[in-house]
């Protein structure tokens, strides 16, 4: 799995019992063999979308937070292609 991915999965699981959509998004990772996050964007509903859209930039500043540069490099690569 892809590491981007790979971090989205684990982000998606502190958000599944609050939101289905991202109970949908762990499952299609889970599921899925997706080789790049490309891939796995292209696959995702409008609500999938506009979830990611909505938490992804609270978790690239709690990565921010934590000094994780590659975390906040690779979540942010995420949130640049549903952007697009």
């Amino acid at each position: 799995m892809d590491r981007t991915i790979g971090y989205l999965r684990e982000i998606l699981s502190n958000y599944t019992d609050q939101y289905p959509q991202a109970q949908e998004i762990y499952n299609k990772i889970k599921d899925g063999h997706f080789h790049s996050e490309e891939e796995l964007i292209n696959k995702l509903t409008v609500k999938e979308s506009r979830l990611l859209n909505r938490i992804l930039p609270q978790e690239i500043e709690h990565a921010k937070e934590a000094s994780d540069t590659e975390r906040v490099t690779q979540l942010s690569e995420v949130y640049e292609l549903i952007l697009v």
